[in-house]
């Protein structure tokens, strides 16, 4: 394992932090999709992550293009101390002039609520919907028939396969995401650009991070995948689906497919992240029923 930095020294995150990290936050439990080592390691060179260690709490700061900001102190209450130590070390030490807590849990903000120090608000854009299993699995009931409809229309027009992902196919799915890339033209968007190198990352570390990953094989190609791993004793969340769009269909039917084989009788939901306040991803994500959100919170020195 890596040996951990004291707050105030941080160390960018690298590969070599899966298992001391993953540690902490398996420990943690948490429900938020953005605390465990994948999605960080997925998004590390976007947004800068590093990392230290106070007391018993792992502090995890960014420096993006929106500037310097944290996410909340993992581990055991209290943290007050924690939180205020990492707030004024931003705005003293980083000259934040406003520092925050960004993506925060329910459950550090029910515990800063009370505190005169803190302003703790909730963030709609960053909260998580979260479905259960059975559903997306089965996609039962009225509700979900118009995506049993694209999922026949799919079904009637092209012969496929499901496979786990495995090392012998993280090549092809690496292939369908550039192709993904180029379609969604990435070379315009920093965050998509991001966004595939930490696929690509990813994808050429299954192994070793221990990633979960279904594919939608016709004619033997990729046209779809999803990675995902399990967030909680309870929940699995899924981090990455794309997809070849000229098939149509073939988004609800990797979405069922993945949460059928993989995660149906494993675990009780599903986590499938955020909508950035995007009106399409929303009406996406709403569109599957969630059972419910999971509250994040913003919090900033009073």
């Amino acid at each position: 394992m890596t040996t951990s930095p004291t707050f105030p020294d941080f160390k960018p995150l690298a590969l070599e932090d899966r298992d001391t990290l993953h540690q902490r936050l398996w420990q943690y439990q948490p429900n938020t999709s953005e605390l465990t080592f994948i999605n960080l390691f997925i998004w590390r060179e976007y947004y800068n992550f590093q990392w230290s260690v106070v007391g018993d709490c792992l502090l995890i700061v960014a420096d993006c293009e929106e500037g310097p900001f944290a996410l909340q102190p993992i581990g055991p209450e209290p943290r007050g101390a924690a939180a205020r130590d990492l707030l004024y070390w931003l705005r003293d030490t980083r000259g934040v002039a406003s520092p925050s807590i960004e993506r925060a849990d329910q459950r550090l903000a029910h515990e800063l609520q009370g505190c005169g120090e803190f302003v703790v608000e909730p963030v709609r854009a960053h909260f998580d919907y979260v479905y259960r299993s059975e559903d997306l699995g089965s996609l039962a009931g009225r509700k979900y028939s118009k995506k049993r409809n694209h999922i026949s229309q799919f079904l009637r027009a092209y012969a496929y396969t499901y496979a786990p992902i495995t090392p012998s196919l993280t090549d092809d799915c690496l292939a369908l995401a550039e192709v993904w890339c180029e379609q969604r033209l990435c070379e315009d968007d920093i965050s998509l650009i991001h966004e595939f190198r930490g696929i690509r990352d990813a994808l050429n570390n299954f192994d070793v991070l221990h990633l979960e990953g279904g594919a939608i094989l016709i004619d033997g190609k990729v046209q779809a995948f999803s990675l995902g791993e399990v967030l909680n004793e309870t929940t699995a969340v899924v981090h990455i689906e794309k997809a070849n769009p000229e098939f149509k269909g073939i988004y609800p039917m990797i979405t069922q497919q993945f949460s059928e084989q993989r995660w149906q009788g494993k675990v009780d939901f599903i986590n499938r992240e955020q909508d950035l306040d995007d009106p399409g991803l929303r009406h996406a994500k709403e569109s599957y029923y969630p059972d419910h959100l999971v509250e994040k919170f913003s919090v900033r020195l009073a």
